[in-house]
């Protein structure tokens, strides 16, 4: 028997149907993929039975609560689309959160929950205030982990003073200098075990190691970082 890749898709929907609804009899949770094999092999079905459009789209919307799937599952499922063989030929079968209608209690995958009360960024960490000016053409953006010594040859700020601090900003956000302006940032120690590799190439080692600093200091001025 041959089989093309159409006909081997929808044998592989069918196995998985059948092991989610072996799942859901068990009282099992489903999981997302699970879910949508269940939701696309019986829109298949019901077009391959003769069903109108409509009625497999209503159908399909009616067959999962959010009961029956793992937390998270409903928001993650915005849509299932099918390919179906209909009586007059092959159509595109869309539903839209067809797991009652996404609405979900408890966790959303990637929500934040926030801790009550305030939250106090770099708590008691040491900080110190410089200024920065780009003596370059062009914007140059820092980034909030980058080790603030090392950063673009073009910035002209105490690069001693520099040393062991990174920006202190929120994680993954950053500041950005403008050509010829000078501003002044604040820094917040690094954390950790304060070792610092790569980066700009510099500092090579414990950050509370003096002769680490002297090391990054002399290979910062060999190339000619502004302020070392």
């Amino acid at each position: 028997m041959n089989l093309s890749p159409t006909e081997l898709e929808r044998l592989t929907i069918f196995t998985a149907a059948e092991h989610a609804r072996r799942l859901k009899g068990r009282g099992v949770k489903l999981s997302h993929p699970e879910a949508v094999a269940l939701i696309a092999d019986e829109m298949l079905l019901a077009a391959r039975c003769g069903q109108a459009y409509e009625e497999i789209v209503n159908m399909a919307a009616r067959l999962l609560t959010p009961s029956d799937v793992e937390p998270g599952v409903p928001t993650l499922t915005e849509f299932i689309a099918v390919e179906a063989s209909f009586p007059e030929g092959t159509k595109l079968v869309i539903v839209f959160r067809p797991i009652a209608d996404g609405q979900e209690d408890g966790e959303v995958p990637g929500e934040i929950i926030m801790a009550e009360g305030e939250l106090e960024l770099n708590e008691g960490r040491e900080r110190v205030e410089i200024e920065v000016l780009n003596t370059a053409d062009r914007d140059i953006q820092v980034r909030s982990h980058a080790h603030f010594f090392e950063t673009n040859p073009a910035l002209q700020f105490d690069r001693r003073a520099a040393f062991g601090f990174r920006l202190d900003v929120a994680s993954g956000s950053g500041v950005r200098f403008e050509p010829g302006i000078s501003r002044k940032v604040t820094l917040v120690a690094m954390a950790g075990d304060r070792i610092v590799k790569g980066q700009g190439g510099l500092t090579r080692g414990r950050l509370d190691d003096p002769e680490v600093m002297a090391a990054a200091l002399e290979v910062a001025r060999a190339r000619c970082y502004k302020g070392a």
